[in-house]
């Protein structure tokens, strides 16, 4: 906080009032600074409102003192779950500070925190603009970018074939008459530009992100097609005529499909679209104008699908161990990933995940020849409409190779008309994903030669859905999920002395009661990471056999103590005698085994963090299987009355043995205050505790990637046709690509691996805030980017690699603005800066 109070200018009033203004705004000031030395920040606050409303000529004295006020002010706000309040100072101050860069990052802070990460986002990218060297809100902005742009929006403008199409299509549709167009969900408003090229009299876009439609008014009126082109910042759904455009258009354009097609909601806009917005189609076999009738690009789409065989999408979407590190994972727990799509789920979620096939780390095995799912026409508003209502199909498809069945993938070819068309397909090039579906729910997975894979396809909830996968085997017998009664799986078994058997058990031992666990796909594969458990087991079997001896002692002396006193009080009480047990505390993010693990190594108290009440019990769970006492896992967080409080003591008077911190996000960044939470819990250390990981060497090497440029930027206006958008997207690239699989990323290395920092958790003199780095070229080419990844030591002889194969954190990169061209034998300088969990990498030129 400043140390001297401003003051009013003298002379700066003016008329009759002035002296009396004055008086008011000095004894205002005088009264702020009274509440804030008492810390009554909500009274400063509303004294310095006064104070800015009646002399705004002192805005530049007491601005630092204000920021500090409305700071403290919101923390109060914040805590109290004020919101509205809180929202409501920052709008307040950013009315009397619009162009305040600290204001509006604090304001995208607390955005961020309440989760409306957008207009987060666009507060961070507004502080970096109007100061580019402020790097808190460039660090802020680099986090949440891509939610204000995503990432796909530049694969998509550097697809010169999909651009090319897309152009082809509605320029062959203008010229034959459409000439009044309305663009369905603008994105940076590419393919409005096309249409009133192509020479449409009326163009039409509407943009629901409020990014993205300003991002489409500075390209369009770069472009010099301000006049031409009408942006809409609203739905689709929501347009009215003639409120918004004047009357119906005859031509619609669209690209508002994700990888499963319907995700993006192209089937509910176009049946509004021909209900209100579009003429009325062509019938088959009528001539006319065309700008007297409603067309659709594209026009139709049919879906297609395989069965894969894929190590990686298995271990990201299915728990393959029965045993981690010593614990059994007991079979009445059952895990899924968000992706599983359940038939009688009422929570709508996207039924798939997304991956490029053609990048997946250790490909994957086609297990059935490709077939139709099903085809739709975007030009006939009944069978648009029949689609959400029709009941699911089933369908059959003959395996060709035996394996493990563990996903159907699915691509589409879009039919923009009759002549021009785009294929999603992964043996494509081509800016898509596919959709990935996960087989869950099979007794066994393992399909051969003459099996029918059989599964139900419709179109639900705006999603396009596959559930109900089953195997027909060659032996004529039904292999469904495990999702039946115990007394139906029984029907398994082969003989009746064992139906007799498990008859008997049913009868006489009581019926496990199954626990549903759903997992992120990173939470899944981490359950299946054994190299990730079993360090840590070894690590703190060491920790704590090391502090063992010492709690031995301490019980012994109890115990002298509690003996010379039973001979003069009578018997001791002997729970007196017991040691106090080591405490283990889980700070990890997620769903966490770790504290069960812990708890099998001797005398000790784990205490898990995790926060669901469905992970909750499935811990307890595990833990009964596992024969542990009742209540030996404690969860931390029912014990703080915050989460920010959750790095404290068990009890007043004890310490932790160990405590286990989560260092890398698995995006492949470091997390976010790490740093601040090591230098907590070194304060919480008993003597001889640890926190694990000890310490985290960052490695990297540079590459030559043309993949992670064009992922990053869009490459210039050549890509996009000649229109001028490069600039306007590439003001929200961020210098750093996130999950990555290096191990199937197209680059070639210009260099070995090296050393880039060091964060040291335990000895934090250890760690510097700057690092130069020389690299030697050992091949010639253009340094594009530098991927990095970490090395966990739990201690100096057990490490992590988080690039692993088994490693369920992906990797990240550092991508450059301008490529650097080297020989072979050339020495680099990399200039590493480490501030506040985030690290910087540059080249020094």
């Amino acid at each position: 906080m400043p140390n001297s109070r401003p003051r009013p200018r003298r002379g700066a009033g003016s008329g009759a009032g002035a002296p009396g203004r004055d008086e008011l705004v000095s004894r205002s000031l005088q009264s702020a600074e009274h509440c804030l030395g008492s810390q009554d920040f909500g009274t400063a606050y509303a004294h310095y409102l006064l104070v800015l409303s009646l002399a705004p000529e002192l805005k530049d004295d007491v601005k630092e003192t204000f920021q500090y006020t409305l700071f403290r002010w919101a923390e109060e706000l914040d805590a109290l779950s004020r919101t509205q309040d809180l929202l409501g100072c920052y709008e307040q101050a950013l009315e009397l500070f619009p162009d305040d860069e600290v204001i509006c990052n604090s304001m995208g802070e607390h955005l961020f925190r309440m989760g409306f990460r957008d207009e987060a986002a666009g507060y961070f990218h507004k502080a970096v603009k109007l100061n580019p060297d402020f790097n808190d809100a460039k660090e802020n902005f680099y986090r949440v970018a891509n939610w204000l742009v995503e990432r796909w929006h530049f694969i998509m403008l550097n697809d010169t074939k999909r651009n090319t199409i897309y152009n082809a299509a509605i320029q062959k549709a203008v010229c034959s008459g459409s000439k009044s167009v309305l663009d369905i969900g603008a994105g940076t408003g590419i393919l409005s530009m096309f249409a009133r090229k192509a020479g449409a009299h009326s163009v039409y876009a509407c943009e629901l992100s409020k990014t993205m439609y300003e991002l489409a008014c500075d390209v369009v009126a770069a472009n010099e097609m301000e006049e031409g082109i009408k942006l809409l910042h609203m739905k689709s759904l929501d347009i009215k005529i003639p409120k918004h455009i004047p009357e119906r258009v005859s031509l619609v354009v669209t690209e508002t499909v994700d990888a499963g097609l319907f995700g993006e909601g192209i089937v509910e806009s176009l049946i509004h679209a021909w209900e209100h917005l579009l003429l009325q189609p062509k019938t088959k076999g009528e001539n006319g104008d065309c700008e007297k009738y409603g067309k659709v690009i594209p026009a139709s789409a049919v879906i297609f699908g395989i069965a894969v065989e894929c190590a990686e999408i298995r271990r990201h979407h299915r728990v393959g161990v029965k045993d981690v590190a010593g614990i059994s994972l007991p079979t009445n727990v059952k895990f899924q990933s968000p992706a599983y799509s359940s038939v009688d789920g009422e929570e709508t979620i996207e039924p798939y995940t997304t991956e490029k096939m053609s990048r997946v780390p250790g490909g994957y095995l086609a297990l059935t020849e490709c077939f139709e799912i099903m085809t739709v026409d975007f030009n006939n508003l009944q069978e648009l409409k029949s689609l959400a209502t029709k009941k699911p199909d089933k369908i059959g498809v003959p395996v060709i190779k035996e394996g493990v069945l563990d996903a159907i993938v699915v691509w589409f070819v879009l039919q923009l008309d009759d002549e021009h068309s785009l294929s999603t397909s992964p043996s494509e090039e081509t800016c898509w994903e596919q959709a990935v579906y996960p087989v869950h729910d099979l007794a066994d997975y393992w399909i051969k030669l003459g099996d029918e894979v059989i599964m139900e396809v419709s179109c639900q909830d705006c999603y396009l859905r596959i559930q109900s996968i089953s195997v027909f085997h060659s032996e004529h017998e039904m292999e469904v999920g495990k999702s039946f009664t115990r007394n139906k799986d029984l029907l398994s078994f082969g003989n009746e002395a064992e139906l007799c058997s498990a008859l008997a058990n049913l009868q006489t031992s009581k019926p496990d009661v199954e626990q549903l666990c759903v997992l992120e796909s990173t939470e899944i594969a981490l359950l299946n990471n054994i190299p990730y458990h079993e360090g840590f087991k070894m690590a703190m079997k060491k920790v704590l056999s090391s502090l063992t001896p010492e709690k031995l002692g301490q019980a012994m002396d109890t115990q002298c103590q509690n003996n010379e006193m039973s001979c003069e009080s009578g018997p001791s009480n002997s729970d007196q005698s017991t040691p106090e047990p080591l405490y283990v505390l889980d700070v990890s993010e997620g769903f966490s085994v770790l504290p069960v693990i812990a708890g099998t190594l001797g005398q000790v108290k784990p205490y898990s963090s995790v926060e669901k009440d469905q992970h909750r019990a499935t811990l307890d769970i595990i833990c009964e299987a596992n024969h542990f006492p009742k209540d030996t896992l404690e969860f931390w967080l029912r014990h703080v009355e915050d989460e920010s409080a959750v790095l404290q003591r068990p009890k007043s008077d004890k310490l932790w043995s160990i405590i286990i911190l989560d260092v890398i996000e698995p995006s492949g960044l470091i997390q976010q205050e790490i740093m601040e939470k090591a230098a907590i819990s070194r304060c919480l250390l008993q003597s001889g505790g640890k926190i694990f990981p000890q310490y985290v060497l960052m490695f990297g090497l540079l590459v030559e990637s043309q993949t992670l440029m064009e992922e990053s930027a869009v490459q210039g206006a050549e890509r996009t046709l000649g229109f001028n958008i490069a600039p306007f997207i590439n003001q929200f690239q961020v210098p750093v690509r996130v999950f990555l699989d290096l191990a199937s990323l197209p680059c070639i290395p210009l260099s070995k691996p090296v050393e880039l920092l060091r964060l040291d958790l335990m000895t934090p003199y250890l760690n510097t805030s700057n690092r130069e780095v020389k690299v030697r070229i050992c091949k010639s080419g253009q340094v594009t980017a530098i991927p990095f990844w970490y090395h966990m030591y739990l201690d100096d002889e057990i490490r992590l690699d988080t690039s692993s194969e088994a490693s369920h954190w992906k990797q990240a990169a550092v991508v450059l603005d301008n490529p650097i061209q080297v020989e072979m034998g050339d020495e680099l300088v990399l200039s590493i800066q480490h501030h506040k969990s985030n690290v910087s990498i540059t080249i020094k030129q």
